[in-house]
């Protein structure tokens, strides 16, 4: 078996001037630049949002074979225009070509860093913050390769954290696409240091691949160090083939070896022996997660099952479902006013209300409440939807999130017995809101 460094594109040649206008977008200002193009900052008026626009580099000296590379980039990213469409995904909106430039068109996230700037041993973010970073770029990976999409390039540089601790997955531009032959691009494998070994060897690549670089990844943000590194490409490419990295604990003590085991695992050499997919992946980052909470919680779980067990909620549970639940949730605290789901966002998590109550609130309106044993969050049972509500804790309280990732994990009954309780829940609250006056409670907390 050889092991071939996979060629890179010279750097590009500076823009000369920028450009007033670029398709329909007036740009406002240059915000960042790189090998294959410019990226400059623009308004969309039409849907009142500001976007991004990656012009590539196609001035390239008359040399063909970067011409045709960049050409390629950008048909790939051009490709997936509107084609995914995730929470935590970049999402391009819009790609074209004028005057001899090619450009796309994406969301402008204000203030954003990529994960790169937490990749330093001085700069660590907390372990926890971590493992939520990555489950969420699990889930999006997840989503990617279901629509037949790897990206072939994950690596810190290309995950940005938002200023309020969001996650986007970006840079298309060399991912392949089932079905395609614009993302067949030669000559273009990846960043090496978080290529898998199957990447390294230009074997076929499947979804397990992207799996490998988040490990990488994830080893990186734990440790504030890659997990090989060699004095030449050669070299490195090799370790990433035949050597095992130094363990996580050896650099950072207090990484639990459960969370080490997760890492080890994405980062296996043979493909088959990696989680099958990023929804499997997400569930054991999540089941790590609530083991690091319950580490640090206050309540013992024998009293949470107790203090579960006389919700009306979980009147018709057996024990055994009722502990098939707590074991797919967590239990969080809120204080007077703190927001527990917030209206316009997204996430998975269905929400039971264990002590005190809340204010249910729509455009900064307060429209109903809700008291202990009720249940929100219907917007789960629906991919990609939008909480409708904001819900607000009215004074101190006790909320159970389940993770609708983790309840495809418990037993079918326990999932029905779930479902059947909640929608019900649901519909009580339906049937209340056509009784009440105009003003009462809502048919639907979100």
């Amino acid at each position: 078996m050889s092991i071939s460094a996979p060629k890179t594109m010279p750097s590009a040649k500076p823009v000369a001037r920028m450009p007033d206008k670029i398709g329909k977008y007036v740009v406002i200002r240059e915000v960042g630049r790189g090998s294959t193009g410019v990226v400059y900052l623009s308004h969309d008026a039409y849907y009142g949002r500001d976007v991004a626009i990656k012009v590539y580099n196609m001035d390239t000296g008359g040399d063909e074979e970067r011409a045709r590379i960049a050409r390629k980039m950008f048909l790939s990213e051009a490709h997936l225009v509107g084609m995914l469409q995730h929470p935590h995904i970049l999402p391009i909106y819009d790609a074209g070509e004028e005057n001899g430039h090619c450009y796309i068109v994406t969301e402008h996230v204000h203030g954003a860093r990529t994960l790169a700037a937490y990749c330093r041993p001085d700069n660590l973010l907390r372990i926890d913050d971590t493992v939520e970073i990555m489950f969420k770029c699990a889930k999006a990976l997840h989503y990617a390769h279901s629509r037949g999409v790897i990206h072939r390039d994950i690596k810190p540089s290309n995950i940005m954290l938002t200023q309020d601790s969001d996650v986007r997955i970006i840079d298309f531009g060399i991912a392949l696409v089932s079905d395609s032959d614009i993302s067949r691009i030669e000559g273009i494998a990846g960043s090496p240091s978080y290529m898998s070994p199957e990447q390294v060897q230009s074997l076929e690549l499947t979804n397990r691949s992207d799996l490998y670089s988040l490990g990488a990844v994830m080893y990186e943000l734990l440790t504030g160090s890659r997990p090989f590194r060699a004095g030449n490409l050669q070299k490195l490419l090799h370790q990433i083939v035949y050597a095992t990295p130094p363990p996580i604990h050896t650099m950072r003590k207090d990484v639990p070896e459960e969370l080490e085991n997760v890492v080890a695992q994405a980062m296996q050499k043979d493909p088959e022996k990696r989680c099958k997919s990023g929804l499997d992946f997400a569930a054991e980052l999540t089941r790590v997660h609530q083991r690091l909470r319950e580490a640090n919680s206050r309540i013992d779980r024998q009293e949470q099952f107790g203090v579960l067990r006389r919700l009306k909620f979980f009147h018709e549970f057996s024990h055994a479902e009722i502990w098939e639940v707590l074991r797919a949730s967590n239990w969080q605290d809120y204080a007077p006013g703190e927001e527990i789901v917030k209206e316009g966002e997204m996430d998975d998590r269905f929400y039971i209300l264990v002590t005190g109550g809340c204010v249910v609130e729509r455009h900064g309106r307060s429209i109903g409440a809700l008291d202990t044993g009720d249940c929100f969050g219907e917007a789960s049972y629906v991919p990609g939807a939008k909480r409708t509500a904001t819900i607000r804790a009215g004074g101190n309280v006790t909320v159970l999130k389940v993770s609708s990732t983790l309840l495809e994990q418990v037993s079918a009954s326990c999932q029905l017995r779930f479902n059947r309780v909640f929608l019900s829940s649901l519909i009580a609250r339906l049937q209340s809101a056509e009784r009440a006056p105009a003003a009462a409670t809502p048919p639907a907390a979100e």
